[in-house]
């Protein structure tokens, strides 16, 4: 960068320089071209006035080195001329210096003349006798008055170009070292170069997003690690109970009494791998967003009391009463994963709950959204876990999930069916006051 910015400072002042010295030449050479007519005029008048005092004896022995003087009649003939023979010369009435001399008694012009094939100025005079007396005198080129100052031009062109040497080299270093040393970690305005502010902030966004992605990867990484060791775990532990009865009941070790116990016992650590396998099957079909599922209307209270329903040997078991409150709340979304999440949540409320306890889903439906509400008069959920509670495999109680026969994995998934539906869960618990889980659906979200 520091190349660039030198090579471009140089560049523009030796361009400028050029430009300055055209532009200087040609203001001179007017000013020169005016000099010479005005000393040509002069010389003319003082001619003038010799041959109307001595006529042609003016011209006897006059030595003139500058200037050609030519002597003109009044019909174009050349009476005389100091540097061509007058015979051989043509008619000079057709002259413009000399008709507007005729005319006006004064005349001049610039041509280029064809008997001493260079550029001349002509000043003519018209005499009292009516002759005409004519000055020329050769004009400077261009190209003469660049040589004739080549020596001081040669001179201000090297000490431009030491100059801009020296200029291009500290202000492109005074350019690039507040580029150099800024910092981009920190989001403030540049005092050096305000318009750089818009970048900076620029590149500090799109570093803060680059973090919050690596992070995000990180938690994801982290996230399934955690999610491969549960499920190792999940799955071993019953594989491990079903293989020692298995192998107890091929080895004929187990008493006849003990054969309905022990594969009962095997039946459901079966079946609790069933479902731990349809969970996490589940899950990994939300993950995908769940395309493939048919969108629908249905309605929130029959879905409740169809889980409530299904449910209900489950809570007679757990001594846990079931009551459904509510409205009829009509509502478009995917009826098979609207009824997983009223099932997981009322599901919990039962393996949760004390002896006796109850478990009240309410259902309720306005103008905006849906809301569905289960509460239950079960353990409670310290602060401390309620934000941890639908990640996958998390369990505040290990113990007692294993002794109910969760898979951990059931409000993950109402978390990632409720986010399909653009909708909201809140928790309200307090240890040893039970639980109340709120589901907000808006009922005009995209699909």
């Amino acid at each position: 960068m520091i190349k660039r910015i030198f090579h471009s400072i140089c560049l523009v002042s030796l361009t400028a320089f050029l430009a300055s010295i055209v532009l200087f030449m040609g203001i001179l050479y007017e000013y020169f071209s005016n000099v010479q007519q005005a000393q040509l005029k002069m010389q003319t008048n003082l001619a003038a006035q010799g041959v109307t005092n001595q006529g042609i004896d003016f011209f006897h022995d006059l030595q003139v080195t500058d200037y050609r003087i030519t002597w003109i009649d009044e019909n174009g003939k050349v009476l005389y001329d100091s540097r061509s023979d007058t015979a051989e010369m043509e008619n000079h009435l057709e002259r413009e210096e000399v008709k507007e001399a005729i005319v006006h008694g004064y005349g001049e012009s610039r041509r280029y003349s064809i008997t001493l094939f260079e550029r001349s100025l002509y000043c003519a005079q018209r005499l009292k006798n009516g002759t005409i007396l004519r000055l020329s005198i050769p004009q400077s080129s261009v190209l003469t008055l660049l040589l004739g100052m080549a020596q001081p031009i040669c001179l201000i062109f090297v000490v431009i170009l030491i100059f801009s040497v020296v200029l291009a080299m500290r202000v492109s270093k005074k350019i690039v070292d507040p580029i150099n040393e800024m910092n981009l970690d920190q989001s403030v305005p540049n005092e050096e170069y305000e318009e750089l502010t818009p970048f900076i902030e620029r590149i500090n966004s799109q570093q803060t997003l680059l973090r919050r992605q690596q992070e995000a990867l990180f938690q994801a990484e982290q996230m399934r690690r955690e999610f491969t060791a549960n499920v190792s775990h999940e799955l071993k532990t019953p594989l491990h109970t079903i293989s020692g009865y298995a192998e107890l009941l091929k080895n004929n070790m187990v008493q006849e009494n003990d054969v309905i116990p022990f594969s009962r016992k095997i039946y459901d650590e079966a079946q609790r791998m069933i479902r731990l396998v349809e969970d996490i099957i589940s899950l990994s079909h939300l993950d995908e967003g769940a395309k493939d599922m048919q969108y629908e209307n249905v309605d929130l209270y029959e879905l409740a009391v169809n889980a409530v329903k299904s449910l209900e040997p489950e809570a007679e078991t757990a001594h846990v009463t079931l009551e459904v409150s509510g409205v009829s709340a009509p509502f478009w979304g995917i009826g098979q994963l609207l009824y997983s999440i009223i099932y997981n949540l009322i599901d919990n409320g039962i393996k949760y709950n004390r002896e006796n306890g109850k478990v009240m889903i309410s259902i309720q439906s306005f103008d905006t959204e849906a809301v569905i509400s289960v509460r239950d008069t079960g353990i409670g959920i310290a602060g401390e876990h309620q934000e941890r509670i639908f990640e996958r495999f998390y369990r505040v109680d290990k113990s007692r999930s294993k002794e109910v026969g969760g898979t951990g994995l059931g409000l993950s998934i109402v978390k990632h069916g409720v986010k399909i539906h653009n909708g909201q869960v809140e928790v309200h618990s307090a240890m040893g006051k039970g639980t109340e889980i709120v589901v907000r659906f808006p009922k005009n979200f995209d699909e």
